[in-house]
């Protein structure tokens, strides 16, 4: 998952999202910023009970937030997501002793500790090498 700084800079640098299935978010500034959501047309959840550990599958919870506005939930794209927002410029994720690496097309290679943010890093130097075209969009899974 790439860190919450890197969503919210990939956010102000016009990247669009539209939420399909699968998709985590935080929602940061509503005391709960510790929390990642996954949408889903299903809550599960995990609860320890005296005779062992249950798996529920719920269509709701009693203490769910009834419902939060696009604009203040923060995407948090994954890796297969951020590589097909790269699309043909991206060249190769390589790992190292202690970081990882991204290469585009265009670009000198960009690295982070995660590989997620590699790659969120490596989209970033895209949007602002794209900064004249149209924001970029995902939300439908490779």
């Amino acid at each position: 998952m790439i860190s919450l700084h890197l969503a919210r800079w990939l956010r102000d640098a016009g990247l669009d999202w539209h939420p399909v299935q699968g998709d985590e978010f935080m929602i940061p500034e509503h005391g709960i910023d510790d929390r990642v959501f996954r949408i889903s047309d299903m809550v599960v959840e995990v609860r320890r009970i005296h005779s062992g550990t249950m798996i529920a599958l719920n269509g709701t919870t009693e203490w769910a937030l009834d419902s939060v506005m696009l604009g203040d939930a923060l995407w948090l794209p994954r890796e297969d997501q951020l590589r097909a927002l790269l699309d043909d410029d991206f060249v190769r994720l390589e790992r190292h002793p202690d970081r990882w690496s991204v290469t585009l097309t265009d670009t000198p290679p960009v690295s982070a500790t995660t590989a997620a943010d590699a790659l969120a890093t490596a989209l970033l130097t895209h949007l602002d090498a794209e900064l004249d075209g149209p924001p970029r969009t995902s939300g439908a899974s490779p």
